[in-house]
């Protein structure tokens, strides 16, 4: 019999004293936590820190996809919308095609919310469309094709209005 150690002993040995490393830090911080006012406050610091650098990147990102809303819609206008009720309906039902393969891809929600107001701007009753879009498209997309309507001021949604203010 050889009197040397079995590497299965060797590897118990060592988890064994690893998981009673971190027992043992865990104990510690617990400990520090409850009893420690200084460790309690620079936690509370700490987590402060992290929640106001997670609202102003949250902040940041909606001032990015609002200044990108903005150059989309001004780039649809410069584009222009058909005149002719036929090319109208073709330009209609290309955009809410357009829109609904977009929908299916979480990335393309700006594309997707700017062919349905692109399909708004060219359809009859843009109040009776709205309602429709309620039911089907979803809400990040919905959301989005809300302030693109809301930054366009010639667009009149009321459903006794029904028609696009030029």
């Amino acid at each position: 019999m050889s009197s040397s150690i079995r590497p299965t002993t060797i590897a118990l040995a060592t988890i064994g004293a690893l998981t009673t490393g971190f027992l043992a830090y865990a104990v510690y911080f617990d400990h520090q936590r409850r009893t420690d006012p200084e460790f309690r406050k620079a936690l509370k610091r700490e987590s402060r820190k992290v929640a106001k650098a997670e609202r102003e990147e949250a902040e940041e990102k909606v001032g990015q996809q609002k200044r990108l809303i903005r150059r989309l819609l001004s780039e649809a206008q410069e584009e222009g919308f058909p005149s002719s009720v036929e090319e109208k309906e073709t330009y209609f039902m290309t955009q809410v095609g357009r829109g609904e393969a977009l929908c299916q891809s979480e990335s393309s929600f700006v594309e997707a919310a700017l062919s349905f107001y692109k399909a708004l701007k060219v359809y009859p009753s843009p109040g009776d469309l709205i309602t429709i879009y309620d039911k089907t498209v979803p809400k990040p997309v919905l959301d989005i094709l809300a302030d693109m309507v809301a930054f366009d001021g010639s667009l009149s949604i009321g459903s006794d209005a029904g028609t696009v203010d030029e």
